[in-house]
């Protein structure tokens, strides 16, 4: 295998496929990328063997053929080389060296042998549809702050994707939650998507998505089973196994017979939050929210620092409330609205609020509220 590429494109695809890599692997191999030259292009794959990315670029092939080397070693050394600069790769006839060239700069990459690297089997994939990148991007980024991150309740570990009913229209929805918290978001159903089963796509699924998404204009390629998903998108295809586990009737959690709204300006109560939280405790965070006829009151107290107390205009009608929040759970939310104004549906200071965009309602949130 010998080809030039220039520093750019071998620097972008290399970013999409390392960061799948684990760096620290009880398997060799899974270290590595696999590089692959034919045809004028240049295919990278990597995989922790839940998930892969495969991205193809152009080059300049002078001998096609194949090579693994070590991923976050190479995604480093390029990197570093200058700006603009051209690369020359280049296998040692037995596959067990890498020769990476640039200017003045040479090295010597240690390899496995291509033959050993694992692929991850596709299957069938009966279901398929398309969503633009600011479609998906927009999904993930509603969402992804509510995933959870504890391991023994594995099945809230994504964001979970179905078909919903709405009135007489369906929709396409995401769902996360960590029990604290819960983000909804809804698009119109793509075509193709109609009998698509419920999924759990796991976090670092959605995160590497994230990353490729962020980066394109181009519209996602959506292919899934009960068991994999495959998203191809511009020059990359990433597949991932699914999280095989059943996600909770999470519409038990979301009240419907709320009767006290707050609207606020969303990002006057954000700054307001973000102050006065400087108090709260660090294990607790707590905020209080004093809410009475057209206004609002932001406090918190914490035995080592002290108290705050930030008054704020509101549009309130109902009997007076006091309510906590964790502060990094309001700011969470309210960061996902992108509207001026930011609506509270509460019962009381013991049960959960309702927190939407004023002026959208694709996107819903739940808020535990916490004892202050």
């Amino acid at each position: 295998m010998r080809l030039t590429i220039e520093r750019a494109a071998l620097l972008r695809a290399l970013g999409h496929v390392q960061s799948v890599v684990e760096r620290r692997n009880t398997i060799p191999i899974l270290s590595n990328v696999l590089i692959r030259a034919e045809k004028g292009r240049l295919s990278l794959s990597a995989t922790d063997m839940d998930l892969e990315i495969v991205e193809t670029t152009p080059a300049q092939v002078a001998r096609d053929g194949a090579m693994t080397a070590p991923a976050h070693t190479l995604y480093d050394i390029v990197r570093k080389l200058r700006e603009g600069a051209q690369i020359e790769l280049e296998a040692s006839g037995d596959k067990s060296s890498l020769a990476l060239r640039s200017g003045r700069s040479s090295f010597t990459l240690a390899c496995l042998p291509p033959e050993d690297y694992p692929v991850m089997a596709g299957g069938d994939l009966p279901h398929g549809f398309a969503l633009s990148a600011s479609e998906l991007n927009t999904l993930i980024e509603r969402t992804r702050f509510a995933i959870s991150t504890e391991e023994t309740r594995y099945y809230l570990n994504g964001i979970y994707l179905h078909p919903a009913s709405k009135g007489k229209t369906t929709t396409l929805r995401a769902v996360a939650t960590d029990g604290h918290r819960l983000a909804q978001f809804e698009l119109p159903l793509p075509s193709g998507a109609e009998g698509m089963p419920g999924i759990i796509v796991p976090r670092k699924t959605v995160l590497e998505l994230r990353k490729l998404v962020e980066e394109s204009e181009q519209e996602a390629q959506i292919g899934l089973s009960e068991t994999k998903i495959r998203v191809a998108i511009g020059e990359a295809t990433m597949t991932s196994k699914l999280i095989d586990g059943t996600f909770p009737d999470y519409d038990r959690v979301i009240p419907s017979n709320n009767d006290k709204t707050l609207e606020v300006d969303r990002k006057e109560f954000a700054e307001a939050v973000d102050r006065i939280s400087t108090i709260s405790t660090e294990k607790s965070r707590a905020v209080k929210l004093k809410i009475e006829q057209g206004s609002l009151e932001v406090s918190a107290t914490s035995p080592e620092n002290g108290t705050a107390v930030e008054e704020l205009e509101a549009r309130y009608s109902s009997s007076p409330l006091e309510i906590g929040f964790n502060s990094r759970y309001l700011l969470d939310i309210t960061e996902q609205i992108n509207g001026e104004g930011a609506q509270f549906v509460m019962s009381d200071a013991g049960s959960p609020t309702i927190v939407r965009d004023s002026a959208d309602t694709s996107a819903l949130y739940v808020l535990m509220p916490m004892r202050v």
